[in-house]
């Protein structure tokens, strides 16, 4: 389900893209002209869904080339957080996202490097628990020129500027994060020990009844971590877990969504667990969204709605944007035939709200109940509807 804040944060990326894509040009020392500007970007950006691919059916997944890009679609987005820790046992959590966006479907021709179609922005976030301070980054770039981008050739990368999650092998098993922002910077190994997860029906994943509003995503739900976090001029050799998500599709969410709680969770045991609801305007859940339960041996359980319960223990309010937010909950999870279980979830800080651009509150959070551990929620709609952005 990162399927979701990533559909509502793409979606707010591309409102001001021509902006965006504008400015890009006149930084880079290209033509300013009108007539000049209309040779280097496409046509007006066209946010219509013809012309572009739909997930309907499942598909036949191919890693590593399916880490790659799939610009048949509209929308894409390649996800990592983890919760990290020193020696001593100071805490960290950190966030790197990359979204693309199409402004029309196919590619055209173009005698300029520098003309694009696709559209890329970044998200780097940092959370310094001891310290309670929570640094958030965003970048934005076209894909052209170098300047952004994703592809499996030679081997897996994405990247926005000097921003990339580069593979260190052909396998992509084993990948290097790196981000720095003014006041945080990430240097990190990630090794996946898991085979890919596919959420829903081997991986089309829907988030409403309508064919067609659903997504390709599957995870990487247990990637060992190492490496160094900095903040400002100090350095910290850590280790933990991370998680990747990597979704893509045209039309996602229903007319009637008002926006989506999401939780990634590794568990003790060597267990992961990804829940989610679709919120509606009216208060319901809806019900075509569910979760995933992966073993320890990399066997997952899928989770209908009906088999999730997720339930609001406690409050905050933003002092940046208002918005208020859940700040603790109990989850449970009923599998037809298997153990249920209930959790406690807290975030480990509670100002963890992104709030350059739209609106929204991703962070690091622990787990306790009937199993313990340490995860990412992510929580959107909360300070403004998630209706007609796709």
């Amino acid at each position: 389900m990162r399927a979701l804040v990533r559909w509502g944060v793409a979606a707010a990326f591309v409102a001001s893209v021509a902006l965006i894509v504008s400015s890009a040009l006149a930084g880079r020392g290209t033509p300013g002209t009108a007539a000049e500007q209309r040779a280097v970007l496409p046509d007006a950006p066209a946010l219509g869904l013809d012309g572009f691919a739909r997930a309907v059916e499942p598909r036949a997944w191919s890693f590593p080339a399916d880490h790659g890009a799939h610009p048949a679609f509209q929308t894409e987005w390649w996800y990592y957080t983890g919760n990290l820790a020193t020696e001593d046992g100071r805490r960290f959590g950190y966030q790197f996202t990359i979204f693309r966006r199409a402004l029309t479907p196919g590619e055209r021709p173009s005698p300029s490097e520098w003309r694009a179609n696709q559209v890329y922005m970044a998200h780097f976030t940092v959370t310094d628990v001891a310290d309670g301070a929570f640094y958030q980054a965003q970048r934005f770039s076209r894909g052209a020129a170098g300047l952004a981008g994703a592809t499996t050739e030679p081997r897996y990368r994405v990247w926005l500027d000097d921003w990339a999650v580069s593979a260190r092998d052909d396998a992509a098993e084993q990948i290097m994060i790196t981000a720095r922002s003014p006041e945080a910077a990430i240097e990190l190994e990630l090794h996946q020990l898991k085979p890919p997860a596919l959420h829903g029906r081997d991986g089309l994943s829907p988030k409403s009844g309508e064919p067609g509003n659903a997504s390709y995503y599957y995870s990487l739900s247990r990637l060992a971590t190492s490496g160094v976090i900095a903040i400002g001029a100090e350095q910290f050799s850590v280790t933990g877990a991370s998680w990747m998500d990597h979704e893509f599709g045209t039309s996602a969410l229903g007319p009637d969504a008002q926006g989506w709680d999401w939780f990634g969770l590794h568990l003790d045991g060597n267990r992961e667990l990804m829940v989610g609801q679709i919120r509606l305007v009216d208060g319901g859940i809806e019900p075509a969204f569910g979760g995933l339960l992966i073993e320890a041996d990399g066997e997952t359980v899928p989770l209908s709605a009906s088999e999730i319960t997720i339930e609001p223990l406690g409050w905050w309010t933003s002092p940046h944007s208002g918005a208020t937010y859940p700040a603790e909950w109990r989850i449970t999870v009923a599998p037809e035939g298997g153990v249920p279980l209930t959790l406690y979830v807290e975030p480990l800080l509670a100002d963890q709200e992104l709030h350059e651009g739209i609106v929204y509150w991703e962070g690091a959070v622990r787990v306790s109940g009937d199993a313990t551990g340490y995860g990412y929620a992510e929580l959107t709609g909360y300070h403004s509807t998630m209706r007609d952005r796709f």
